[in-house]
This record gives structure tokens, sequence and C-alpha cells, in this order.
């Protein structure tokens, strides 16, 4: 195989090349997905109610919040008849859908016109259809004008898609040149870091285009998969080339060099990206599909990095290897000669550290405040404002729809007047109160009833002046479905956008623990066959875990929301692509292990490891930070911030706390692994 490569390298990478063209044209037929129900299992409430109502009704959920300030009644009602002719807004409600303006509002309930109408502002309900948000979201824009306001789920989706493409490249634009930099600092040639980023932008490309045969993604799988599958696998290429070069110096020509080094690195290539493929593929046994859809795309991602750099790489570099023979430089940073001893220096420290606060983190990270949905949208754009302004007026407010069997009017009737009589319920708008049991059916206009009947179903709304999520909306979910119940069974079915992530809420806690065990059970699998050895897994699991209780209890200490989709992923993709620091730096401490005693052996493998560590380190938490700052969406910029900060813990801690246990657990590393060849000098050395 490797002399298949050298012996052909021209056509592999042309292959490569033409794939890499193919894929780039593909992927602009690649979906974006930004309706994070659709990701729910199938078994949802929300989803069989949704399933339901699409094929029973022509309207769907009211999903967006329009105020129009400065308005008469009957200037608000021409503004419904403007909304309601907007391609794609299938239904608005109003007050006069609830109130018989024929009669003068001071004479209805307060509760009900203010819910609606207050201090001369309209708030509509307004229905988006599905796919059709952004341009939806524009005509409305445009109809009322910068001094009034809309906001809602339609709305978070429309910004959504309008931001996730531009905020992908600026994030690229400004980490290329970061990596670049960092990747000149860490090599002896200026263009060195072309071939490893050539390598993997191929790989990335080829990843991206393949998503055809999926047919779509989700918007979270859009902003990080590609950013992420970079990050993680851009060490492969730097194995490799660096094997290469040393090759080269010891005077080996090309093809012998490159021979040698796709040997010597395979072994360490293929461990690292292992436990990567392991770590990511835990994340596809979630039921919440948005786990499980990027969780393909990481899998694939690493896959095809690992062919890339095992295929493409050699058979480029040897096409352009005078390239970098040509512009190599002294070494811009000087080697790290002593840093081992001064570190070791720490090492109690560092236990006593770990030790003190590994519980409570632990604790803490499954205590923290959690988002299910989007989270909040920053104030300085123009739906944080927006959102803020309609709040401020007329409260948190949310719509839930229930679905019952429309067999029994008089039914209905009472278990609305419960729901009525309920908390935070500001109104419900069914069939039975709003028209009313008294006239039958077939003595009304079908304009009258289709909104509330079908030939299956009642449908009504039921308007609370609670958020989408959190405690109290999630309790008002289970109070109507336990009142829906008592009437219908599970006939009753409830949806909207409160309904959905509280279902999404039962669905991702089920999933944490299931994705966390996977995660560490496979890594520890693979750990255990590479080293042989029953300790060194549980050294290595327990350094990294470390760092990722850690990095997910900042938030429960600093008493900010996490978004839990962020939470969850970050929680296995932060131990998968970590976990590469340790493996790198154990395994260097075995080898250098067999000749010298453990204190100068892990002392070496500090000042020669350190500084790949700390490039590892680097670029992969610069695309945390980066992806934090450029994204306005709430959830890519949770996993960036988690991202970003879980690498720089997780180095600290590989440099600190991991050379501290191998050192202490010297002795027991050798009693639990297999022909672990320990040097046997005088038994005082280590001290």
């Amino acid at each position: 195989m490797i002399n298949t490569i050298i012996r052909f390298k021209k056509s592999v990478a042309i292959v490569f090349l033409i794939l890499s063209v193919i894929s780039s044209i593909a992927f602009l037929f690649v979906d974006v997905n930004y309706n994070m129900q659709d990701y729910l299992p199938e078994e949802a409430e929300s989803t069989i109610a949704l399933n339901v109502m699409e094929e029973e009704f022509s309207s769907g959920v009211p999903n967006t919040r329009v105020m129009i300030e400065d308005v008469t009644i009957q200037e608000a009602i021409n503004y419904k008849d403007e909304l309601i002719s907007i391609d794609g807004v299938t239904e608005v409600l109003w007050l006069d859908d609830v109130v018989d303006l024929r009669t003068p509002i001071e004479v209805a309930d307060t509760s009900t016109v203010e819910s609606y109408y207050k201090d001369g502002k309209a708030l509509f309900s307004v229905t988006i259809e599905s796919g059709k948000e952004v341009e939806a979201t524009d005509r409305i824009y445009a109809l009322i004008g910068d001094k009034n306001a809309i906001s809602g789920e339609a709305v978070n989706t429309a910004a959504q898609q309008k931001m996730t493409g531009k905020e992908t490249l600026y994030a690229a634009a400004l980490l290329v040149p970061i990596i670049i930099i960092i990747l000149v600092l860490s090599t002896n040639s200026w263009v060195e870091p072309v071939f490893f980023l050539t390598a993997i932008g191929v790989s990335v490309l080829i990843n991206l285009g393949t998503n055809v045969f999926i047919g779509e993604v989700s918007f979270v799988t859009q902003s990080v998969a590609p950013i992420l599958q970079l990050a993680v696998s851009l060490d492969y290429a730097i194995f490799l080339l660096h094997s290469f070069q040393d090759y080269r110096n010891k005077g080996y020509k090309p093809n012998e060099a490159m021979k040698r080094a796709m040997k010597e690195s395979f072994p360490v290539i293929s461990s690292s990206a292992l436990t990567t493929f392991f770590g990511f593929t835990a994340l596809m046994f979630m039921d919440f599909e948005i786990g499980s859809d990027l969780g393909l795309n990481l899998v694939k991602g690493i896959v095809l990095s690992f062919i890339s750099v095992m295929v493409f790489l050699p058979a480029l570099t040897l096409l352009f290897y005078r390239w970098i023979e040509k512009t190599e430089h002294r070494p811009l940073i000087p080697p790290f000669k002593g840093v081992g001893e001064k570190l070791l220096k720490l090492k109690f420290p560092a236990i006593a550290l770990v030790v003190v606060m590994i519980v409570p983190s632990f604790l803490a990270q499954n205590s923290t405040a959690f988002t299910y949905g989007m989270g909040e949208q920053p104030e300085n754009t123009r739906l944080g404002t927006d959102i803020k302004k309609i709040e401020e007026i007329f409260g948190e407010s949310t719509s839930i729809v229930l679905l019952v069997p429309n067999d029994d009017v008089g039914k209905e009737q009472e278990m609305i007047e419960v729901i009525e009589e309920m908390n935070h319920v500001s109104a419900v708008v069914g069939y039975a109160n709003m028209i009313g049991s008294t006239i039958p059916h077939d003595y009304l206009e079908d304009t009258m009833t289709d909104q509330f009947l079908s030939e299956n179903f009642s449908r009504m709304i039921i308007n609370t002046d609670a958020g989408t999520e959190g405690e109290l909306p999630f309790s008002i979910v289970e109070n109507v479905r336990e009142v829906s119940s008592a009437y219908y069974g599970e006939a009753a079915l409830t949806l909207g956008e409160s309904v959905a992530l509280f279902d999404m809420k039962e669905t991702v806690t089920k999933d944490n623990q299931l994705v966390n065990i996977l995660t560490v059970a496979t890594i520890g699998m693979v750990l255990l066959l590479s080293f042989r050895s029953i300790s060194i897994p549980v050294i290595l699991l327990l350094t990294i875990q470390s760092a990722v209780w850690i990095n997910l209890a900042v938030p429960y200490f600093t008493d900010t929301p996490l978004v839990f989709i962020g939470y969850l992923i970050v929680s296995t993709v932060q131990l998968a692509a970590t976990v590469d620091y340790a493996i790198l730096l154990t395994e260097t401490y075995k080898h250098y292990r067999q000749d010298m005693a453990a204190l100068p052996a892990i002392q070496k493998t500090i000042d020669d490891k350190l500084f790949s560590i700390a490039v590892s380190a680097s670029i992969l938490s610069s695309v945390g930070f980066i992806l934090w700052m450029t994204s306005s969406n709430p959830i890519v910029g949770s996993i960036g911030l988690l991202l970003g900060r879980g690498a720089l813990l997780a180095f600290i801690l590989v440099i600190t706390f991991l050379p501290a246990l191998l050192l202490i657990g010297d002795k027991t590393i050798q009693k639990t692994s297999l022909r672990m060849n320990f040097y046997k000098g005088d038994k005082h050395e280590d001290n």
C-alpha cells in the first residue's frame, strides 16, 4: 500500500483534488435544517401532535409575535389584514378573534384585552409556515418598519438562516491566519503549514460534499463540524510531516524517508484517530438527533482526515517537498529545556487542587441552570432589542396548541373552563368557547370552523403569560397535559415551542447519561488495547474527565445558564478531542522509562512534548473561542466557549496533574501492564 501511494503519487494527488472540487459543488446542494423540533424522536408527544395537526389542519402553531405601536383598534385590524396577506403567513390571531369588537372593549375582560391591546400598542400572534421564515419575516419587517417589533421561534430561525453561512466564513477567515501563525511558530519551514492545511482542508471539503447523500444537516453541524474536524485532525498531518523531516535530516532520500515516516507515524495517528472516532460515535446514540447528526459528520470527518493524511499528504509532500526544504528557517521558539523539572515542582499542589475541585465540579456540572432551546438572543441585535421591547409591554408569552377528539363539544367546553382557571393562562381560543355548542356545525361557514375543527380533531390555542422554557413554562405544559388527559386520555395531544422544548429536555436528559458512559467506555477500551494496561486508561481518563467536569462546572459557579445541547456535545467532544494530549505524553514517558528512572523520564517527556501539546491545545482552543466570538447563535456560541475553555483546562492538567499521577503511580503501572519493560536501575535514582 505504501509503495503504491509513493509510486502513483501524482495520480493520488490528482484524484483527491478532483474529489475536493466535486465535493465543493455537491456541498451547494446540501440543505440545512434550522428547526430543532425536527430532531426530536418520533415517539415524542409533540412530534406525534405536529404530524397529526399537519394532516388535519392547514394552519400551524403560532410562532411569531408582532407588536405595532401607536395604533387604534381599526388601524390594528388593517395591519392584521396586511399581515395575513403575506406569503408564508398562514394565520394571524388578534383581539377580534377572542372579543366581540362590536361592543365597547371596556366591558370585556381586562386581562384578555391587554394580552392583545395595551396603551395603544397591538400585539398579533402570527403563524409562519415552516421553510418560509426568511421571506415572511423580511416582509413583516418591511411592513412594520424600525419602530415596531417582532419576535418568536420563526424569527429566530430566519435570523440563524441568514447568519450561519456568513458567520462560518467569518470564523474561518479569522481562524485560518491564527492557525497558520501557530503552525509557522511550531515548524522549521514557511510553507509546511500550507501542506498541513491542504491535507485536512481537502478532507473537510470531501466531508461537506458527501453530506449530499444524507440530504440535509442541522445548523449546529453546519456551523461546528467543519472547523472542529480541522482542529481535531490537524495533529495527524503534523505527526506525519515531522517524522518525514526527521528522516530527511538523517540523510534518507525522499521516498525512503516517507516510507519510514508512514510506518512510524501510523500507530500514533491511528491510535489518536480511534479515540476521537469512538468518542464522536457516542453522539450517534443520542435520541435527540442533532447529536447523532453532528456525531455522524464528525466520525465521517475523522475517517476522511485519516485517509487524507495517510494517502494524499504523502503524495503531495513527495511532489513538492523541495518547497519545504527551500523555505526552511531556524526555529522561532527556543526548546523547552528544563521546563519539566520546574513543572514537576507543582505535582503535589496540582494533585491537591484537583482532588479538592473534582467532587464539587462533578456535582456542580449536573446542577447548572440549563436552557434547552436557542438560549437568549444578544441584546445588541435587532432581534434581541425587539424581544425586550415586546416583553416590557406585554410580558413573556407562548402558545400551546391542544388537539382533542371533536366528538363532544360539551366536554370540550368543560375542559376549556378548567384550563382557563389555570395560573398563567391568559386566554383559550377554541371552537367550544368562541363559537359555542348551540349552533350545529352544518349551519356554520367553513371559514369560521376550519381553524378550530377538522374531520377528527378540535384544535384550541392556549395563550400563556410565561416564556418558552424554564420551570414555570414546563409546569404549565405538564398541567395542560394532565387536564387534557383526564378528559381524553392519550387521544389528547399538545404541541408548540414550549411543549417541544419540554420534550427536548426529557429526551436530552436521558441522552446525557448514555452518551457519557459510551464515550468513557469506548475511549477506555481503545486505551486499554493500545497501552495493554489497566491503570494507564484510568489515569488518562481521570485527567481529561477532571478537565471536562471543571469546565462544565464554571457556568454553575458564575450563575450563567448553559445551553444543554452545548453541554451534552462538549462533554463528549472535549474528552474525545483532548485525550490525544494525554496519549502523546504517556506514550513518550513509556518510551523514555525503558532507559531511565521515573523522575528523569517524566522530566524529559515534558521537555520534549510540551511544545507539541501546546500547539494542539492552542489550535483547538482558538477554534472554540473564535466560534464563541463570531456566532450570534447561542447554541454554537456556547459550544465554542466550552470547547475553547475545555482545551485550555485539558492542556493545564495534562502538563501538571498527569505527570504527577504517572510519577506517583509508576510502580502500579508496571504491575498492571503487559510487557511494560521499565528501567530497573538504582532504586534511589527517582529521589
